[in-house]
């Protein structure tokens, strides 16, 4: 994800910085089933449900009904310091579809863009959870992840993504004593953006209530000194006119803290500990315009499948992952993936090593892909266990432009891997679309995942 939310926290305060849970409002996960397939035994329903993460949860006095965050800034009098916030403050539980536009029904889950309540709500993130108070974990190495998608609802500017992360099964629950709240309650995020800008880190409050900046531009959001960094897997990132899936990778293992150079900000972007470009594969900056939208190939007026491989080099789940496969599943028909048409580069289909090397070499861009590790690192990661992401956003960094127009703007539009999406320069500033396309939507559903073959109908 190019760009994305974030985190803080300072372990000088870890023993007195909790994440407290309050009682004002009820938890209740909204159910979601998914489908766990092999190629004798056939596809397997799992009962299973989402939780909204924590950033976006109501933080107020444990006492009262005081807000101890409003719009972009801290209780002043609740919040002077982390420890006192930590100690006055807590998250409660979530009215999904009534503030935060979020609704299932069976296997399908469906994320509405702005949803108005007492206040006004942007997007959502939320996780499948296996148990009340557990992530489900995903190993996908040498197996497929399959899921419909209906995308006619998302315009440019906004990005319906589904994705995993490198984050703890009980969102640092037992790692971290001060939190209190865990994967009930959408704890412990990370990313290889490093995101700096959620208010909890390790189930901590202590660092960035001191030293947080409010956005200039996001009313609901700022950025703090820590980060919170981990290995990611876009396996999609979307609206109605692009698409990519991209593998980021880090050099360190499992949700990681990172402070000044090591988060990768601003200046520091490839000094940090994660690769934030990761190695794209989208169909229309690789040469193919004609492939991904209304009315083309794959044909966003209508709800597909899509299916992503996992490949190992000895076709085991114990192997080197080599190769991340993509294909489409709409009318019956399967769609394979387009292929790579831009000069000096062959007709890769599929991100591999020598694809990303290739890429980063013909369009000019800095390969801290390969310097991380590349695809074993993100093999190494889902041995771990990764976590399923789906959420809905808009961009206050780059107005997602390096998803479906052309970026970075100004550039040689006719130069390779410039122009990423059809969408004009001017379409994603996050004012306007948030009044043009409040009704904005996605819906993913029929979510499996297996042995190799086993997801779909070929």
């Amino acid at each position: 994800m190019f760009g994305a939310a974030a985190l803080l926290s300072l372990s000088l305060f870890a023993a007195v910085c909790g994440q407290q849970v309050g009682t004002q409002v009820a938890e209740n996960h909204p159910q979601l089933s998914v489908q766990q397939c092999t190629k004798g035994g056939g596809c397997q329903t799992q009962a299973g449900s989402v939780v909204l993460d924590s950033n976006w949860r109501w933080l107020h006095q444990t006492t009262s009904t005081t807000n101890c965050y409003t719009g972009n800034s801290w209780n002043a009098g609740l919040c002077p310091d982390g420890a006192t916030c930590a100690n006055n403050c807590a998250l409660d539980g979530a009215d999904y579809s009534g503030t935060y536009g979020i609704t299932t029904a069976g296997n399908a889950l469906t994320l509405k863009f702005v949803t108005w309540s007492a206040q006004k709500n942007i997007g959502s993130r939320v996780y499948l959870l296996a148990s009340e108070s557990n992530y489900q974990m995903f190993h996908l190495k040498n197996q497929e992840f399959t899921f419909d998608v209906d995308v006619s609802n998302l315009p440019c500017g906004l990005n319906g993504a589904l994705y995993f992360t490198e984050m703890d099964a009980d969102g640092g629950l037992s790692k971290f004593p001060s939190n209190k709240a865990g994967a009930k309650y959408g704890t412990g995020y990370c990313d290889s953006q490093c995101p700096q800008d959620l208010k909890f880190i390790n189930g901590e409050a202590c660092a960035n209530v001191v030293g947080w900046t409010p956005s200039a531009s996001d009313p609901n959001s700022g950025t703090g000194m820590f980060g919170t960094c981990c290995n990611e897997m876009d396996v999609w990132e979307a609206n109605s006119q692009a698409t990519a899936y991209t593998p980021h990778v880090c050099s360190v293992q499992g949700q990681t803290r990172c402070s000044g150079t090591s988060c990768g900000a601003g200046a520091d972007r490839y000094n940090g500990l994660c690769d934030k470009d990761g190695c794209d594969f989208n169909s229309y900056r690789m040469g193919n315009t004609s492939f991904f939208g209304t009315g083309k190939t794959v044909d966003t007026s209508s709800k597909f499948t899509v299916v992503t491989q996992f490949i190992t080099s000895d076709n085991t789940a114990t192997g080197t992952l080599s190769e991340i496969r993509r294909m489409y599943v709409q009318n019956g028909r399967v769609i394979q993936n387009s292929k790579v048409n831009i000069p000096n580069m062959q007709a890769y289909d599929s991100v591999t090593d020598s694809f990303c090397n290739a890429q980063k070499t013909t369009v000019g861009d800095t390969n801290s892909f390969e310097s991380r590790g590349g695809l074993s690192t993100m093999g190494n990661a889902f041995s771990q266990g990764m976590v399923l992401v789906m959420s809905l956003w808009d961009d206050h960094a780059a107005e997602m432009l390096w998803l479906d127009s052309d970026y970075p703007v100004g550039g040689n539009v006719t130069a390779p891997g410039v122009a990423r999406g059809p969408c004009a320069t001017t379409s994603g500033v996050p004012n306007n679309v948030e009044s043009e396309s409040p009704n904005a939507s996605v819906t993913f559903s029929n979510i499996k995942f297996g042995d190799l073959g086993s997801t779909f109908v070929a």
